[in-house]
């Protein structure tokens, strides 16, 4: 469970699929009222508060958004403060929330060299993958990867590769693209590997 503070009333948690396995809980189960899903949102509002200073005073909204194969983001904001708000039962497991729920089907990995990127893509070319956006932002890379670029692939052996190499960006691409430097707006790979690889 990686957190990360958007500003004052917001953060950001990203959770992968193994942090879920090791809690015993399923993508499925975020919809539903179930204990173990409070005791999730109990303990990230645990953390928020020691790593962030996130301070639960009222009611808080929660937006969940699933990315295929990499797990879930989830942005909690503050509410207006709540006057009939009870701290005691939040430490009993209870919090006022409104839930949101998404999905996305956009595969975004970080990378910490542009060695991993190439690396990255000296292993995809040879199975047939060519597309992904490459972009710069904060001292990292970062590649993105739409249904179109992975037609052919098996999903979850595309993601172990990628996983190899990097890691699931909790950065969104729009503040990616914000902010950043794009570097090759679309073939990422078929460039890194004709650029560097195969010259």
């Amino acid at each position: 469970m990686r957190l990360e503070r958007l500003n004052v009333d917001k953060f950001k948690v990203f959770l992968t699929f193994d942090d879920m396995q090791e809690r015993g809980i399923t993508k499925e189960d975020l919809w539903q009222d179930v204990p173990k899903v409070h005791d999730l949102f109990r303990d990230m509002m645990l953390e928020a508060d020691d790593e962030l200073g996130f301070k639960v005073d009222g009611p808080i909204a929660v937006e969940v958004y699933a990315m295929p194969a990499q797990g879930m983001v989830i942005i909690v904001s503050k509410g207006l403060p709540d006057e009939d708000f009870d701290i005691d039962g939040f430490e009993e497991g209870y919090i006022e929330m409104q839930v949101t729920l998404d999905e996305s089907d956009e595969i975004f990995y970080t990378f910490k060299e542009f060695e991993d990127v190439i690396g990255l893509s000296s292993r995809l070319y040879p199975f047939g993958v060519i597309g992904g956006q490459l972009y710069f932002f904060d001292g990292q890379y970062y590649m993105k990867f739409e249904d179109m670029d992975i037609i052919d692939q098996d999903e979850e052996a595309f993601i172990a590769l990628l996983s190899e190499f990097g890691y699931s960006s909790t950065v969104s691409i729009h503040r990616v693209k914000e902010y950043g430097k794009t570097l090759m707006e679309n073939e990422a790979v078929y460039q890194l590997y004709h650029t560097f690889i195969k010259r």
